[in-house]
């Protein structure tokens, strides 16, 4: 340091007592006239002052200065006052060093000697340092005069407003579906009472019909990009499933919903529909649809049935609507409502409350209902279509296939080759479970939309069906031959195959039977041929099943039902041998068997146990261990599978012959009914591309978003209702056993659903609506927009009492927080703007608890600078709607420091609220009545308060999603969570971020003036730019250099503030000029040395190190 072209100023502040009270300046300056370079050192009062700007100036010019170091207070409040004194006198700015001698010296200690002694390293360091300054240039970029504001509530929607009056644009973003934010559910405010939707609601309607503001309600922004002045902002607008230019507001639609949901906006204490506005004065004044996803019902649903669609319907009454939802997707309702295995009620999330809903109930119920009063004619589709589609099988696979296809307009007939149409819904199942004139029905109605079905007309030759026209073919023909058990002597007289003797009791066929039965199999069809068997005079009926009861494939309930009927099961048993004389059955051996390892159905494998056989006397056997395809009856041309199925593409189901599609148990083998309709469904979707010259599997399977949260709060535990059951005694003949429910009791069960998804796709909007403004078919858009700056006024959420045990919410009746208490007592509020307990009564005593979440080390250290205020008003309030009332007031310390403030405590003193000093211990409920146990600090007691309710005054705290906000914006964080400010006092609104400022409470709590002048100076920081045209970018910043940059891209994941890039084609990475705020991150972690710092080079950093080692 011995160039003698280096001209060192060094300046020592005395900053009136600040620092010369402590630190003895003169010694200070008399140290560093000394130092290497030092031209001049002098020591001022006030060295931000005009005069001690004067001096530096002047010196400059005089002595010819080239560096300057200013010794006083933080550089926060004053450097860039000092780098202008310097500039002003034609001295770069970036050869000024400033030093902290103020806060790191003379107000840390009271030692004198040593706040000197610190002082003097502290200037050594920095003249050291300023010696290897180097002159750096700024740059102006252009500022865009678009604005993004984040955040409708009142900060929001002041701050774009004033904007917006200015005549530029402004993009204004609200996750809800209407701004107002948290004011729009106040009801008055302190303390001049006014109404709070009456001072709001003319600010909400400007920004409706302000030309700059752009109001994107409903939406998000998820992600951003830029720097200051030149920002890009990703919004995701969320689908409304409501055209915002069609719909007017009329509310007809959400008259007709059947879905009730509890209210975000009343915090629980009433429901809104699924189609909803949050509140009246809303803006946007337009509904939205909350449509969350497919429930976990419909989901399970292989045939994706609409379940919570009908559900919500029946719980309304409105049963021909229901059933026109379930005819949505398929038309077996009576059906499904009988044989369906129901998977959907095993993932039904009322489960996990009590019991499932009753789906397959209900189902059937809207089909008995529908058959009661008279099913209309269903009136035939319109033919659209050219191309002819054939079907080969009447069962619900070919029937679900024919059914969607007419639908869309194809010419469809049905070949069987049975005398009548249905399949295994007419003669595999038994019509005590599934009566004829059921599957007639629904049969019938799919002929009267249009399909031809054609019975006692087999089909061998493919070739005939495509030489008469037909474009396409659907083979539906099931697995209809029973499987054999491979031992000896099957085919004696006296077995028979479960297939053949339910097709024959079903046909009304004499079938002779004896009177001792065995039933070999666990699956449904083995437990239909047991019922069924009995119902036809034998008197002894068993079923062999070779695993435990739990095992067993059949419906469980059809299990229980068989029992009661007095039908035996001998588990853990397998026939080895059929037992004749003569040719006709005797007696069949059995082995007991045991469970191994679980074998590819996942269930444990049975294995014989040696030496157990035992000998079953009986007349008849019947075989029900399995179907299979017969192959036989399917055209020539075909391939198969190694298990005897037909081979089809998984995802379209076409067979190896072209255009010929094929589903149900001809593929899967034996399955349900439900499965088969799916199957049946999924080939018409093939069908329909085939014909239309689509590809087949684009866009296969589909994706469907699930509902997995499901909120189960306040949820009350109500038992499934009962399926009434045929009594045993009466169970003769073939009467139905299961009697179906009646319209009280089907309502009753439809309304334990727990509504998952919200809205049911129950599309009873989408009819009421005349502006035609529903549209199903949207979905969530995304839109970039481009800013010069950025207002984050996101607001906060009131702190959940639940975890203060003590207080009783969510637990003890009549415990509320401070905003129910708000929407309580609101005109437009679930009450009416009445104040009542849960029995409907009015509280003729309140206690009011002040604090509750903050000033508590447990929760919360800060105040929230509005509980005071709100708890009197409260008390006020419930003076005013309940004449002779009495309020407790209990808090810590009255904070009244606003304007009016104190008077307003004066008022609700003079009315009678009592006021009591003392945080309450505990809130308990004795004899009825709330008591609230505190202790009185100023008349020095303990008090036991009864009361009939107790209002919270929660805290204030920042919102859920904060973290996931300052991640988008780079925004720091306070220690209590809020935004971090760049400085608490004198910039307020900006933070370290340029270009973005935090407004409102998610700063900090404040009330709604202070909410409203923070949004109003941010308003005017951000017109100050645009009115400028550009801004200044530091140029103290980081820089690569490429030749030695390796690309391992550590710098660009460390980076806060995302000025780091990569060039995937150079492979280096680069710094984005105006995004970088010289942090320094990336220097220390470049393991290559490849980013240096402008204006904290090594040089500077080593040296300033050797200064303060003085």
């Amino acid at each position: 340091m011995n160039n003698t072209d280096t001209k060192i100023g060094v300046y020592i502040c005395h900053c009136g007592t600040n620092i010369a009270g402590t630190v003895d300046v003169a010694s200070v300056a008399e140290f560093a006239q000394g130092l290497p370079s030092v031209e001049i050192a002098r020591a001022y009062k006030y060295m931000c002052s005009d005069p001690g700007q004067d001096l530096i100036r002047d010196d400059i010019k005089n002595l010819g200065l080239n560096r300057v170091v200013v010794a006083s207070c933080s550089p926060l409040m004053h450097e860039r006052t000092f780098r202008q004194a310097c500039e002003s006198a034609g001295l770069n700015k970036y050869l000024f060093q400033m030093v902290n001698i103020r806060e790191h010296c003379s107000w840390i200690t009271e030692d004198h000697a040593k706040a000197t002694e610190k002082a003097k390293a502290l200037v050594s360091a920095a003249v050291m340092r300023v010696y290897h300054q180097e002159p750096l240039e700024t740059r102006q970029v252009p500022v865009n005069p678009n604005t993004l504001v984040v955040g409708g509530g009142i900060a929001g929607i002041q701050a774009a407003l004033e904007i917006a009056a200015s005549g530029d644009k402004v993009y204004l973003v609200e996750r809800e579906p209407s701004i107002g934010g948290h004011m729009s559910q106040l009801d008055k405010t302190f303390p001049t009472l006014d109404c709070s939707a009456c001072i709001l609601t003319p600010k909400m309607s400007d920004v409706g019909s302000q030309p700059n503001i752009e109001l994107m309600t409903y939406s998000e922004v998820v992600d951003f990009s830029g720097f200051v002045g030149n920002f890009k902002a990703k919004i995701k607008r969320k689908a409304r499933y409501v055209d915002e230019d069609k719909c007017t507001g009329c509310a007809e639609c959400e008259k007709v919903c059947p879905v009730e949901v509890p209210s975000e906006f009343d915090l629980g204490l009433t429901n809104r529909k699924a189609i909803y506005r949050p509140f009246p004065q809303a803006v946007p004044n337009i509904f939205t649809i909350d449509n969350r996803g497919y429930p976990p019902c419909r989901a399970a649903c292989p045939a994706g049935v609409n379940a919570q669609g009908y559900t919500a319907l029946i719980s309304q009454g409105k049963f021909k609507e229901a059933i026109e939802v379930l005819r949505r997707t398929m038309p077996f309702a009576g059906v499904c409502g009988r044989v369906c295995t129901h998977p959907c009620e095993t993932d039904c999330e009322r489960g996990k409350v009590d019991e499932p809903i009753a789906i397959r109930s209900l189902k059937r119920f809207m089909a008995d209902y529908e058959l009661k009063v008279g099913r209309e004619k269903a009136a035939p589709a319109e033919k659209t279509k050219d191309n002819k589609v054939a079907i080969i099988g009447s069962g619900p696979a070919g029937l679900a296939c024919a059914y969607d296809l007419v639908r869309q307009g194809y010419p469809v007939t049905v070949f069987e080759a049975a005398p009548q149409s249905g399949g295994l819904l007419r003669y595999g199942i038994p019509s005590y479970r599934l009566p004829n004139e059921i599957v007639d029905n629904e049969i019938s109605y799919i002929e009267e939309l249009g399909v031809d079905i054609k019975t006692n007309t087999p089909v061998k030759e493919l070739d005939e069906l495509f030489n008469q026209g037909y474009k396409a073919i659907f083979l539906a023909t099931g697995a209809g031959t029973s499987v054999k058990m491979g031992i000896a002597n099957e085919d004696a007289r006296g077995v028979i195959q479960s297939l053949d003797f339910l097709e024959q009791a079903n046909s009304g066929e004499k079938v002779d039977l004896g009177n001792r039965v065995a039933v070999i199999g666990g699956g449904n069809a083995a437990v239909d041929a047991a019922r069924v068997a009995k119902r036809l005079g034998a008197k002894e009926v068993s079923i062999v099943y070779r695993r435990s009861r739990a095992e067993m494939p059949a419906i469980e309930t059809e299990v229980d039902e068989a029992e009661q009927e007095g039908i035996k099961l001998h588990i853990l048993a397998a026939p080895v041998e059929v037992l004749t004389e003569n040719g006709q059955l005797t007696s069949i051996q059995c082995i007991r068997m045991e469970l191994g390892e679980p074998d590819a159905s996942g269930r444990r494998r049975p294995i014989p146990v040696k030496g157990s056989e035992f000998n079953m006397d009986v007349d008849n056997v019947i075989i029900a261990i399995g179907q299979r395809v017969d192959k036989t009856m399917l055209p020539e041309g075909l391939e198969y599978t190694g298990w005897g199925t037909l081979s089809v593409d998984p995802i379209t189901l076409q067979t190896n012959i072209e255009g010929v599609f094929s589903g149900g148990d001809v593929v899967s083998g034996p399955a349900d009914v439900i499965a088969s309709i799916a199957a049946g469904k999924e080939s018409a979707i093939s069908i329909d591309r085939y014909l239309s010259g689509i590809d087949l599997k684009e866009g296969r399977p589909t994706t469907i978003k699930i509902v997995t949260e499901v909120s189960k709060e306040g949820v009350e535990i109500k038992a499934r209702v009962a399926m009434p059951i045929l009594e045993l005694d009466k169970r003769g003949d073939f009467a139905e056993v299961e009697l179906g429910f009646d319209e009280k009791t089907a309502i009753e069960e439809a309304k334990r659903c727990l509504n998952c998804g919200v809205c049911s796709d129950c599309m009873e909007c989408a009819k009421a609506c005349e502006a035609n403004a529903i549209n199903y078919e949207m979905e969530d858009e995304y839109q970039e927009v481009e800013v010069g700056n950025i207002i984050v006024a996101t607001g906060f959420q009131q702190f959940d009492p639940t975890p203060i045990y003590q207080y009783g919410y969510g637990r003890l009746d009549n415990v509320v927080t401070g905003l129910e208490f708000e929407r309580m007592i609101n005109a437009s509020g679930p009450t009416g703007g009445k104040v009542l307990l849960k029995d409907g009564s009015e509280p003729k005593t309140v206690g009011i608890i002040h604090c509750v979440g903050s000033r508590d080390t447990n929760y919360h250290e800060y105040c929230s600078g509005v509980c005071c205020m709100y708890s009197m008003k409260f008390g006020h309030l419930v003076r005013d709607h309940i004449p002779g009332a009495k309020a407790y007031e209990f808090y810590i310390d009255l904070r009244a420091v606003g304007k009016a403030f104190e008077e307003f405590y004066n008022r609700v003193l003079d009315e009678g609220t009592t006021f009591i000093r003392g945080r309450p211990s505990d809130v308990v409920k004795e004899n009825g009545r709330l008591v609230v146990q505190c202790e009185d600090t100023l008349a020095d007691c303990q008090r036991r308060i009864p009361v009939d309710m107790v209002v919270l005054s929660t805290a204030l705290e920042p919102n859920s999603n904060v973290d996931d906000v300052a991640r988008l914006f780079s925004l720091s964080r306070s220690a209590d969570g809020f935004f971090l400010e760049k400085h608490p006092k004198l910039d307020p609104v900006a933070t370290m971020s340029s270009g973005i400022f935090v407004v409102g409470c998610c700063q900090s709590p404040k009330d709604i003036p202070s909410t409203v002048a923070q949004a109003s100076a941010a308003a005017a920081r951000v017109l100050a730019m645009i009115s400028a045209g550009t801004i200044e970018v530091e140029a103290a910043i980081a820089c690569v250099d490429e030749e030695l940059c390796s690309g391992c891209r550590i710098c660009e994941n460390l980076c806060p503030y995302t000025a780091i890039s990569f060039d995937a084609e150079k492979k280096v990475c680069r710094v984005n000029e105006a995004l970088c705020k010289g942090c320094g991150v990336c220097v220390a972690a470049c393991p290559s040395g490849a980013i240096a710092g402008k204006h904290f080079t090594t040089e500077q950093i080593m040296a300033e190190i050797e200064g303060v080692l003085v």
